[in-house]
């Protein structure tokens, strides 16, 4: 197995423009917590959630950029890709439990509103969509792959989110209505919980090795028993090795041909899987023709008593 890393220089302006938007967040989420409390905004409070969600957004990113740079060993063979899974899962989470307080408090402040100070409330969200706005676009020049991009995304989305806290402050500072405040709260809790079950569903289905979503084995199947040679596809699995990468093991019916000759049609199965289906990762079983039932799967009786049956293929 081989894991290919990213060329080094790229990987080095990737993790400098990552160390410094990680400084940056970090910074504007004390500054939102501090400005926030003084001027009793909860908008402010929910901002400073909310960019902590992105602190650990692009740690995670940090942290999978460094990672994929380490290849795999005999301990962990197919590296160490679901480390930003797991993460994920955790700040995912625990990002939940934050925005269901904070929507709980919003409805509270609306029976029982606190004075607000929106002027505050304007000038530290304005320092926000600043900060965002720079880190989307340091971002979008190295945005290279899923990973960095989805940040870019999450960038992108804060700076209109944090410019809505704008609009909200100068709301107040024009009708004196300190119910805005809270009702932008609820707003932004709603988009944190929206964007963290989404996170959650996915990184659970990767953790429990399911079927990656919008892949259909149906379609799969059908697209490998169109290869001249097949006969049938069956014990189909596949699953995701991270958040990028798809790996898929089968059983392969094929006629009773010699090994020399199945080759191709093993090339062609991995080519079918690579540029259909994006899957580079594949495990492929053939078996002949004659077999026999052995506990509700093929079994190819000829192949039980030699090895040369079982053929194996990584692609990467």
């Amino acid at each position: 197995m081989h894991v290919h890393a990213a060329p080094e220089q790229s990987s080095r302006k990737t993790s400098i423009v990552l160390r410094i938007s990680l400084g940056l967040t970090l910074g504007y989420v004390v500054v939102t917590l501090i400005a926030g409390l003084r001027a009793h905004s909860l908008a402010l409070l929910s901002e400073s959630g909310h960019n902590a969600s992105d602190f650990f957004a692009l740690l995670l990113s940090f942290v999978a950029v460094y990672f994929q740079t380490r290849p795999a060993d005999e301990s962990r063979t197919f590296g160490y890709q679901r480390t930003g899974v797991l993460a994920a899962f955790i700040n995912a989470a625990t990002l939940i439990g934050i925005s269901i307080w904070i929507a709980v408090e919003a409805v509270h402040r609306l029976y029982a509103p606190v004075l607000v100070h929106p002027r505050i409330m304007m000038y530290v969200a304005a320092a926000g969509v600043l900060m965002n706005g720079a880190i989307a676009a340091l971002l979008w020049g190295v945005a290279r792959d899923v990973n960095l991009r989805s940040a870019f995304l999450h960038m992108a989305g804060d700076t209109l989110s944090t410019a809505a806290v704008i609009a909200g402050g100068a709301g107040i500072l024009l009708t004196g209505k300190d119910w805005i405040d809270p009702a932008l709260s609820l707003i932004i809790a709603a988009l944190i919980l929206w964007s963290s079950i989404g996170i959650v569903r996915e990184t659970l289905n990767i953790l429990l090795e399911g079927t990656p979503s919008g892949v259909s084995l149906t379609q799969i199947r059908d697209g490998m028993q169109r290869v001249d040679g097949v006969i049938n596809v069956h014990d189909l699995h596949v699953w995701s090795l991270g958040s990028n990468s798809r790996a898929l093991a089968c059983h392969v019916t094929i006629p009773d041909i010699p090994p020399s000759e199945s080759a191709c049609i093993l090339e062609k199965l991995n080519h079918v899987l690579r540029d259909h289906f994006h899957i580079s990762h594949s495990t492929i079983q053939f078996e002949h023709m004659n077999c026999g039932e052995m506990q509700g799967c093929v079994v190819p009786i000829e192949e039980m008593s030699r090895e040369s049956g079982h053929e194996h293929h990584h692609h990467h």
